[in-house]
């Protein structure tokens, strides 16, 4: 494992799982929040980020509300690059693109603001499970006719059914959960 995961890493192993109808969802502050995110694990996703994707000609970043947006802004402040959220409510701006969103636990309405045809995008996210969000956004990118350059998450669930994203999608970890814990996969 690229030693500066193991902060991420650490903190996964130790992170409860609970039951959300039949869906084993792992609480950690990278996915939910809570606990609060550590500086050193934001650290650790902002230099893996860096280290995986060419950022080299990317006009914007792309996060999804919520819990996309802390590692977005973290990958903002390391490589200078402006940051669009992607949110759950709708401004009404004339070029505001709305999709539809279903994951394995809910499903709402999505509304990208911010960029425009031909900008250079790289999509971050904290966690690819059902792809729900990721195909989401993607359509909302496509709709405004930007360039996506990149999709990375922080952590990819292997676990879990996301056979609906047809894009590839750079995680820093691989991780599932198995008898009631979160493992990491080497």
């Amino acid at each position: 494992m690229d030693p500066t995961l193991e902060p991420l890493a650490r903190s996964l192993r130790e992170a409860p799982v609970v039951d959300r109808d039949g869906y084993e969802y792992f609480v950690h502050g990278v996915t939910d929040g809570v606990p609060p995110v550590e500086p050193a694990v934001l650290q650790a996703v902002a230099d893996g980020i860096t280290a995986r994707i060419d950022l080299e000609s990317v006009d914007k970043l792309v996060a999804p509300e919520a819990m996309g947006i802390h590692h977005g802004t973290a990958l903002s402040l390391a490589s200078d690059i402006p940051m669009a959220v992607v949110r759950k409510r709708s401004y009404g701006f004339p070029d505001e693109v709305a999709v539809h969103q279903e994951t394995s636990y809910g499903e709402s309405e999505l509304y990208l603001n911010g960029v425009d045809a031909g900008d250079r995008v790289v999509l971050v996210d904290d966690v690819l499970s059902s792809g729900g969000t990721i195909e989401a956004v993607c359509d909302a990118l496509e709709a405004a006719e930007a360039e996506l350059v990149d999709i990375v998450v922080v952590l990819r669930r292997v676990d879990a059914d996301h056979e609906s994203v047809s894009r590839d999608v750079t995680s820093l970890l691989d991780v599932r959960v198995r008898d009631g814990a979160v493992e990491v996969l080497e």
